[in-house]
C-alpha cells in the first residue's frame, strides 16, 4: 500500500450553524447523503457533525486535486461509520472516477471537533 495524496479541511461550526438555521433541510440536503444526514441527526451536536462532513469532502475534494470543478457532487462522496464508530469513505459518481484515474483504492478519513471547529484529514491510498 502507498500513499497518492493527503488532503486537510478545517471548518469553523458557527458559520455551518448558521447555514443550517438559514436553510434547514435544505441545506442538508443539498451537501449530504440520506445516511450522512440520519447520522447527524441522531447526534446531540448535530452543527459539529455537519461541519465534520463538511470538512471531510472538502478534504476529498483536496485528495483527488479538483476542487469543485467538472460534474463532482457534495454526494459522490459518502462519510458513513462502521459499527465501532470509525468513519469511512465511499465515493460515486465522478469522484469515483477521478479516484480510479488517480491509482487510488481508497480514502482513509479522519474527523474531529471541537465547539468552535471541525478538522479533517483524509489519505488516499493504492494497493500497488
Amino acid at each position: 500500500m502507498s500513499i497518492v495524496a493527503h488532503g486537510i479541511d478545517l471548518v469553523a461550526c458557527g458559520r455551518v450553524g448558521e447555514i443550517c438555521r438559514r436553510h434547514g433541510d435544505r441545506f442538508l440536503e443539498r451537501i449530504l447523503t440520506p445516511g450522512e444526514i440520519a447520522y447527524v441527526r441522531r447526534q446531540r451536536r448535530l452543527q459539529q457533525h455537519v461541519a465534520g462532513r463538511f470538512a471531510a469532502k472538502e478534504a476529498i475534494l483536496k485528495v483527488l486535486g479538483t476542487g469543485w470543478r467538472t460534474r463532482i457532487s457534495w454526494k459522490d462522496m459518502e462519510i458513513l461509520n462502521d459499527r465501532l464508530g470509525k468513519p469511512e469513505v465511499r465515493l460515486s459518481g465522478e469522484c469515483a472516477r477521478i479516484a480510479q484515474n488517480l491509482g487510488i483504492d481508497r480514502v482513509l478519513i479522519s474527523i474531529s471537533h471541537t465547539g468552535e471547529y471541525a478538522l479533517a484529514s483524509a489519505i488516499a491510498v493504492s494497493a500497488d
